[in-house]
């Protein structure tokens, strides 16, 4: 056997966690907990997990899922230089050698009382364990799990401390390498976001208008590159042109071409979005998920239980029970818009399948084809997820931010502001969105990278030119008339109803998810249903020509100035006598685009909100603004209106395109309560320095109406219907409680006691590991204690690592203990890497874990949890281990104590 199988054999054992990468493993005998469960009655020490997949009991999904981010094998070395790894040699030769012998004597001293060790050597081995503790990285984040955030940060520590300690040359330019590598990672994710909004922009455009012609002269042409923005000419040819029928009239012909074109294009976007389909068995998540905001969330019953109820709580055995009563997940990672998810997964929640290379592409070719149907949505919260993609896979090209999970979501931050920079051409609106919206963690340094990320996001957009007018945003809007003084009291009644009817769209939109999206057949069938709103939206959008439009192009009419009357009447820039019959136009289209946007909001296709919204509070700006230039001109000669001349024209005294911006605001505000960011968007479309008041005027007054109306944001909706455990920083529930009342009762099953011994049996280790999967706790921990008092905490996840490297579970002792300093001895060089033992767990423990006595205010508790990222907290009673809560179960007891509060 050559040296190099020689080296396979002894680093991919039979116990080597699987990678996606791996090309050669050998297979090895199941173990009973990797058994499938349908075939054995479960009990507390049945395996959760790997019992569909055929893959490890720890790994949920399968490798060919589409996931943020991937799993890497090798476990890096903090210590050594940096880039450098080396491989784990399982091999159990010298195992119990002459160095491994001394330090179990040590630690067999120390579970019989301090007074058999040293002070110097204690407080010796103590900081060498502590060094050790981040040495090596942990296994990666499975599904449904949340980041460790400290240790991601003290991992990163670790790694800079390293690097700046080379004072070479080579250490220098090392060192500035790893500082400008994030500056790179951000321009590249803008340049790359730019040019596949480009290409959107682009092919929607044509797609779009392909339902009513095609171009003679050149086929892949809009109809405005076509005609050179001409309203009529002769390249353009109709379908009722190129369709000669006796049985329908050239209208009738293009009723059908539309609404034929509407409904393909729409079920073709939805066949790419099925193509995204995740199925994840109810067994492993213990939640339930449904992208169609039609998700059975089972509310627990438990405001008349006591406390000590609450503190028994159901058994894991009890819990997987119910679990298999319930269908399994179901998510669709390309539908939607998606910036829930990326907030979700930018708190630190780990959800593969979102931020993948295969999501990437079918969501960027199906919201091409939702966009060009006609449908009533919107790009802009697409390209937040897509350049979130972006973003996500740009950090494999650097190990700093892929092995980070920390690290990483600073990307993403930056990231998915750059999608809002292209989707608006805004890019300080992109930083703004970053800071107000997606991120949980936002310091200093990513504002200013996002900000350069946007920079150079907009910068390639202006390159690329994709609307044809060298400008970036999607349009551009000067108003040369300043408002009226009077006309304060109408932007304020504006931004109310705009508040209210985002508010309205909420409840409408959870009232229709909860009603028509529970029909067995709509929803088992998700392509049918867009097959009906299709329909609609192509039988009720033809006949009204603002309804027809565009969305993007019907809010920059519904938003410019008039400059020219005419004497029909006909457009939104009517004379006096014909503005009744503009106004009936538009409440008809008002109507239905509000009815389709509500009907539309949560099909299985690519779709975002925030331009839809716009466009129907465009439309009832426009109404009001209208309604308000009518009362102007009745009254002009009262003197409230100013120099207000009833026989110049219209546009001189009140300009409705203005309140349809205000409206627009508004209402997206009512739907999003994003406030300032909203602000600076509408200053950056419009550019008006004037009109920055009655934007932010009528942004305020909706973001208070709809506080009132309806506290949830429309992102806050899809977050708590989808029961995506989402700790919100912003918003902090009134605590009457303290940690004491929210800890669970202590289980044998959920300690290790290492009182009489640091000796313990891996199989004992592997049923507490089993147990905290059943309980759904796939990145819960298990506190180690001696004499009651918490010496140390192994996560589950490491726990696990660690007992897939033994290679005989039922006959291993495994050796943890925190205060003997196991890497002391790597460090220096004193034992060679191929006498590593595997039954050492001890650098897998975390020897400070956070803890808080069971009197701390629950005020406390939340800061720990917002602030410094925990995944758990262990609770002391006068100094003894009380129990553990896990950050899971605390999101649950506030969505609890906000339901009782509502």
């Amino acid at each position: 056997m050559s040296l190099e199988q020689d080296e396979r054999v002894d680093t991919y054992g039979s116990a080597t966690p699987t990678s996606p990468t791996m090309t050669f493993r050998r297979l090895r005998q199941h173990r009973v907990s990797e058994m499938d469960l349908q075939a054995h009655a479960p009990t507390e020490r049945s395996s959760l997990l790997g019992h569909q997949h055929g893959s490890r009991s720890y790994t949920s999904m399968p490798a060919t899922t589409p996931g943020t981010p991937r799993p890497f094998s090798i476990r890096q070395n903090s210590h050594n230089p940096i880039g450098s790894t080396r491989l784990r040699h399982h091999s159990r030769q010298g195992s119990f050698s002459r160095s491994f012998s001394q330090r179990l004597v040590h630690a067999l001293g120390a579970g019989t009382g301090p007074e058999r060790r040293g002070t110097q050597g204690t407080i010796e081995n103590l900081a060498a364990s502590k060094n050790s503790l981040w040495h090596d990285d942990r296994v990666w984040y499975d599904q449904f799990t949340s980041t460790d955030w400290v240790h991601d940060s003290i991992a990163d520590a670790y790694r800079v401390k390293a690097l700046r300690s080379r004072k070479d040359i080579r250490g220098r330019l090392a060192a500035w390498f790893d500082g400008a590598q994030g500056w790179i990672l951000v321009a590249i994710i803008g340049i790359i976001t730019a040019f596949l909004a480009y290409c959107v922009n682009v092919t929607e455009s044509t797609l779009f208008d392909w339902k009513q012609g095609y171009c003679t002269t050149a086929w892949y042409q809009s109809r405005k590159e076509c005609c050179n923005g001409a309203s009529i000419c002769d390249e353009w040819l109709h379908w009722s042109r190129v369709i000669r029928t006796d049985r329908l009239d050239s209208t009738g012909t293009q009723f059908l071409a539309f609404c034929l074109g509407v409904i393909v294009l729409a079920m073709a976007s939805c066949c790419f979005t099925l193509m995204t389909k995740t199925v994840i068995p109810s067994a492993i998540s213990l939640s339930t998920l449904d992208e169609n905001l039609g998700a059975e969330v089972a509310r627990s019953h438990r405001g008349d239980e006591d406390e000590e109820d609450r503190k028994r709580s159901p058994s894991p055995g009890t819990k997987f029970n119910e679990s298999l009563e319930r269908p399994p997940m179901v998510y669709y990672s390309a539908a939607g818009s998606g910036v829930a998810e990326v907030k979700v997964i930018n708190s630190g929640f780990v959800l593969h399948g979102y931020l993948g290379l295969r999501t990437l592409i079918i969501k960027t070719l199906g919201l091409i084809l939702s966009v060009a149907s006609g449908l009533s949505l919107g790009k802009e919260g697409p390209y937040v997820h897509i350049a979130t993609c972006i973003g996500n896979i740009a950090c494999r090209l650097f190990s700093k931010y892929n092995h980070n999970d920390g690290k990483r979501r600073e990307v993403l931050s930056a990231a998915a502001a750059s999608g809002v920079a292209v989707a608006f051409g805004a890019p300080i609106g992109g930083v703004l969105f970053s800071l107000e919206e997606v991120s949980y963690y936002f310091p200093p340094k990513t504002l200013f990278r996002t900000f350069f990320c946007c920079i150079a996001a907009a910068l390639s957009l202006k390159f690329l030119n994709p609307y044809g007018t060298n400008k970036i945003v999607l349009f551009e809007v000067r108003y040369l008339t300043d408002w009226k003084f009077f006309e304060m009291i109408a932007f304020i009644f504006t931004g109310a109803l705009g508040g209210v009817l985002g508010a309205l769209f909420i409840k409408a939109s959870r009232i229709w998810a909860r009603t028509f999206r529970r029909i067995p057949v709509i929803k088992k069938y998700p392509l049918f249903e867009v097959f009906l709103v299709a329909l609609i939206t192509g039988i009720l959008s033809f006949w009204n020509r603002y309804t027809k439009l565009p969305v993007t192009e019907l809010l920059f009419e519904l938003a410019s100035p008039c400059d020219t009357f005419t004497d029909s009447g006909d457009g939104l820039c009517p004379t006096r006598e014909h503005t009744p019959e503009v106004l009936k136009v538009l409440v008809v289209a008002f109507i239905i685009k509000a009815g389709l946007t509500v009907i539309t909001f949560g099909i299985k296709v690519p779709a975002g909100i925030y331009v839809p919204s716009m466009v129907v509070g465009g439309l009832l700006g426009r109404i009001i603004g209208h309604l308000v230039q009518l009362f102007a001109l009745r009254f002009a000669g009262s003197g409230l209106f100013g120099s207000c001349d009833p026989a110049g024209p219209p546009g001189s005294c009140v300009v409705p395109g203005v309140y349809a911006m205000v409206a627009a605001g508004a209402t997206m505000t009512g739907v999003t309560r994003l406030t300032v960011t909203l602000a600076v968007i509408l200053f950056e479309l419009t550019g008006s320095l004037d009109h920055v008041l009655p934007f932010s005027l009528g942004i305020l007054v909706s973001k208070w109406t709809a506080d009132a109306i309806e506290p949830l944001s429309i992102y806050d909706l899809l977050t708590d219907m989808n029961s995506y455990p989402f700790l919100d920083n912003k918003v902090r529930p009134i605590f009457t409680s303290e940690l004491g009342d929210i800890t669970p009762r202590i289980r044998k099953e959920r300690i290790i006691d290492i009182s009489d011994s640091p000796l313990v049996s891996a199989a004992e280790l592997r049923e507490k590991q089993q147990y905290l999967h059943m309980a759904g706790e796939l990145d819960g921990g298990l506190p180690i204690l001696r004499e009651g008092v918490l010496v140390g905490l192994i996560p589950a996840p490491d726990l696990e690592f660690a007992l897939d490297k033994l290679e005989n579970e039922n006959n291993t002792l495994c050796l943890m203990s925190t205060q003997v300093g196991w890497a002391a001895g790597r460090e220096h060089g004193d034992e060679d890497e191929g006498d590593e033992d595997p039954t050492d767990f001890t650098p897998y423990i975390d020897p400070a874990p956070v803890a808080l006595d069971v009197h701390s205010p629950m005020d406390l508790v939340y800061e720990c949890f917002v602030k410094l990222g925990l995944r758990h907290i262990c609770v002391l009673r006068d100094g003894h281990y009380a129990g553990l809560v896990h950050k899971k179960a605390f999101v649950k007891y506030i969505k609890e104590l906000e339901e009782k509060q509502h």
